[in-house]
């Protein structure tokens, strides 16, 4: 936009979005509008609902957990194509925020525990979108760690952490050109996110960055506060703190302007995409790749010997777990993808695979609020609805088809239109015809953002009010608050369910109902018997799809009491078990100690069930490694309760020693540490050599041989412990890694670099980056706590490196097993 010949009055309303999803444009100055959408996981349509089909990747954790920048670019880039298809010209997304304690809500949408692989992956997946001319807004700014009450709590963090560790990884995609950021809800240290010059300082003036800082949706407080502090957009609008209902002064002319400006350069950026591909080739390959990006991510964390499962020889496989048919595809967030009914299970894809596959269910599916569906089984029928939407004077307004049990409305309602503008009650009733399967008690679950009924066959069976609950909006739609009432029915008896809502003016609206049935038998018995009666045991266990939520929490790190038990059960009858973990977060591993075989698979996306079949079968390599620490008691985690203060205060006591780091230094041992995993080739390293003499020269390169007659995967990490200061512990964190596949009965040599900046701390009273002289100690390994050689290093206040020679600990570990060479 250069200098500008207008008034920045003329431009003010630009700093306000000018609806839910998209920007003003202007003629004037040539600026278009820009419409955005949530998408860590694909793209979310602008109803949030059911209806939007979109492509749905792994989750954030489960591509952390290739270690793969190469493969997660292309998981970006297909999220770009997706932008394409439905005219979004901005995501938000990747979320950068860290892993601070196994119980945060939204793990899985994190890219795990260290600030040096959330950059690098979060990076390569922005890179990826922007690749395709869509605007990747990397959020959320800054340590939005944790969800509860994020809207209200604060973070009390040091400076020195701050910048180090929770800064730094929107530090690198700002580096490395990200287009825009979105700040987060909670405060730092007393200041709103929205209003914290600090941090948006560090990016504009400190780095010179030159993309747009937007709000989190509802996020924005004091419009001439987060004006003056750096944030150029409020969202949504229409403007509530920013764009016109900013005062008329002068002052506040020049960071008007800055805004525009900025918002005409993101515009620029997005206004000529690459052309996007609808052929069926071109779908068939996006799909490819997030079936091979579930794959990449799958960690193998235990093999003693079973896997992997070769079709031939393992005639007889019993699949069991409620996971199998109903697993966790994603999680429960507003930026929840609308996934392709015809998505194939595990269990479909498993027994496509071999040849003689049996299913038991061994225990229920665990939900919140259980789907209500018409049928139960791996093939159930689509939920149809009919919903009806009455207006402030009770009208019929509008009538449409729905097929999900949990309906959310923001800002607008169809034929009711603006919900803020709501005058006197409106009504929203959604009905439709439920057959029983089995006779008994049947538990209907019903809630809402109004005053909610339940009618079973024309009388009341229930009410809710969701009116009068304390907090806030959002975390009521994603918390779905409800009441149950129980019903008997015979097996094959229809009643017709009306789910009605009466509400008033509000951000938004939702309703949610389900229906649990009658458990159908001795579960854990009949999955005993199957798998005493079979060759090997593929046992899936885990989270619902409504596990994972925002604005909550979790309050443990265990599997439910009931998987636990079958887990044990089955592993008893048949040692041959594999255990597949669908959970994205770290879980007590003690309930799997007898399986022969542990693989976690996070929340992979559409691509679940065939890239599962395809591990388990040795098609392909479970080619993750833990981006996350399992501890092997909760104790050991450096943080634990996500619950602020009686003043609203989260303390980050801990430090820069967050994840494995607080592992390292002080000398815990993890159930299974981070960087662990295991593959189905037999990689070992030869030799390391140290190149460069400055700080700003050194890589590491190191050969390593496959000895096995397939090809495999090796990610050798490489980490750093600093020269403590007075008074702390010691310093010892990752940086650098790769992903390297290597040819069977072949060599590959991977080429690790380091950046000057791991041998400097952050000067909290210069405001810059200072060198660190002393003695440092270089560790090349399998994983955090798995080592292959030491280097000690001397570095100089000049920045000069004084090497010694390579210390091997490999053949060490050769003798006591202590290798996570894929095996």
């Amino acid at each position: 936009m250069g200098s500008p010949a207008f008034d920045w009055r003329q431009v003010a309303h630009l700093t306000a979005g000018q609806d839910m999803w998209s920007t003003h444009p202007l003629a004037a100055i040539g600026l278009k509008s820009m419409r955005f959408s949530d998408g860590p996981m694909g793209i979310t349509g602008g109803r949030v609902d059911e209806r939007d089909l979109a492509l749905l990747t792994p989750c954030g954790l489960a591509l952390a957990a290739s270690w793969d920048t190469a493969q997660v670019r292309k998981v970006g880039q297909v999220v770009g194509d997706e932008a394409l298809r439905l005219g979004i010209q901005g995501i938000l997304a990747p979320n950068l925020n860290l892993m601070r304690s196994p119980l945060a809500g939204r793990a899985f949408e994190l890219f795990g525990e260290d600030p040096l692989l959330i950059s690098h992956l979060g990076g390569a997946w922005a890179a990826g979108v922007q690749s395709r001319g869509v605007a990747s807004v990397i959020k959320h700014l800054v340590c939005n760690d944790s969800e509860t009450d994020r809207r209200n709590m604060n973070v009390a963090v040091d400076e020195q952490t701050l910048r180090e560790v929770y800064f730094r990884p929107f530090e690198y995609t700002a580096s490395r050109g990200a287009w825009g950021m979105l700040t987060a809800y909670n405060s730092v240290n007393g200041v709103r996110c929205a209003e914290l010059g600090q941090a948006i300082g560090w990016l504009k003036q400190g780095m010179g960055w030159d993309g747009l800082i937007m709000s989190d949706w509802f996020g924005t407080h004091n419009g001439v506060a987060s004006l003056k502090a750096g944030l150029d957009l409020e969202m949504p609008g229409p403007a509530r703190h920013m764009g016109e209902a900013l005062p008329d002064a002068a002052a506040i002319g020049k960071y008007v302007v800055d805004a525009a400006q900025r918002l005409q350069r993101l515009a620029e950026r997005v206004a000529n995409p690459a052309p996007y591909d609808a052929s069926a080739t071109a779908e068939s390959e996006r799909k490819h790749v997030l079936e091979e990006a579930a794959a990449a991510g799958m960690v193998l964390l235990r093999n003693d010997g079973l896997l992997p499962l070769q079709p031939g020889k393992h005639k007889r496989i019993a699949v069991i777990g409620p996971n199998a048919v109903q697993p966790c595809f994603q999680g429960g967030t507003f930026a929840k993808v609308a996934l392709d009914p015809a998505t194939q299970m595990p269990v479909t894809s498993i027994a496509a695979r071999f040849a003689d596959v049996q299913y038991a269910e061994g225990v229920v599916a665990e939900y919140r609020i259980p789907p209500l569906t018409l049928s139960r089984g791996a093939s159930r029928e689509p939920l149809n609805l009919n919903v009806t939407f009455r207006d402030g004077e009770g009208r019929q307004v509008h009538q449409e088809a729905r097929h999900a049990s949990s309906l959310i409305w923001f800002k607008h309602m169809p034929g009711v239109g603006d919900l803020l503008a709501l005058e006197g009650t409106a009504n929203v009733t959604a009905c439709t015809v439920m057959q029983a399967q089995r006779s008994g008690v049947h538990r209907f679950f019903v809630g809402g953002t109004g005053e909610v009924s339940l009618f079973i066959d024309g009388l009341e069976q229930a009410r809710f009010d969701g009116v009068t609950l304390s907090g806030d909006i959002m975390g009521k739609l994603m918390q779905s608050p409800h009441t149950t009432v129980d019903v008997a029915l015979e097996a094959g008896q229809q009643v017709s369910l009306e789910f009605s809502m009466n509400l008033r003016c509000s951000l938004a609206h939702g309703l949610w109902f389900g229906c649990r049935a009658p458990e159908q038998g001795e579960l854990l018995e009949q999955a005993v018997a199957l798998a005493r009666d079979v060759d090997s045991v593929v046992l899936m266990v885990g989270e619902t799809a409504d596990a994972g939520l925002e604005s909550v929490d979790r309050d443990t790190t265990q599997l439910s009491a009931a998987q636990q038990a079958l887990i044990r059960s089955v592993c008893e009858v048949n040692p041959r078990t594999v255990v597949v973990l669908n959970v994205a977060h770290p879980v007590d591993t003690a309930c799997l100690e007898r399986a022969a075989a542990v693989i976690v698979a996070w929340y992979p996306g559409q691509g679940f069930g065939p890239a599962l079949a395809s591990v388990l079968a040795g098609d392909r390599e479970p080619g993750g490694r833990l981006p996350v620490t399992f501890a092997a008691q909760e104790q050991d985690y450096p943080a634990w309760s996500l619950a602020p203060d009686a003043n609203a205060n989260l303390h980050y006591r801990e430090q820069w020693w967050v994840g494995y780091r607080h592992f390292a230094a002080n000398a815990l041992k993890p159930a299974f540490p981070f960087g662990h995993g295991l593959g189905y080739a037999l990689i070992e390293p030869e030799v390391a050599q140290l190149f460069g003499e400055q700080v700003d020269q050194l890589s590491v390169s190191l050969s390593l041989l496959n000895s096995s007659t397939r090809p495999g995967k090796a990610v050798p990490q490489l980490y750093l412990q600093a020269p403590a200061e007075e008074g702390e512990q010691a310093r010892y964190c990752l940086e650098a890694f790769l992903a390297v596949e290597v040819p069977a009965a072949g060599r590959a040599v991977a080429n690790l670099v380091l950046e000057a900046r791991s041998f400097s701390r952050w000067d909290c009273q210069a405001q810059r980056w200072r060198l660190r002289p002393g003695l440092y100690r270089l560790t090349l390994g399998a994983s955090s706590s798995e080592s292959w050689f030491q280097l000690a290093l001397h570095v100089d206040e000049r920045g000069r490196v004084e090497a010694g020679a390579w210390h091997s600990l490999f053949a060490e570990g050769i003798a006591t097993g202590d290798t996570s060479s894929a095996k």
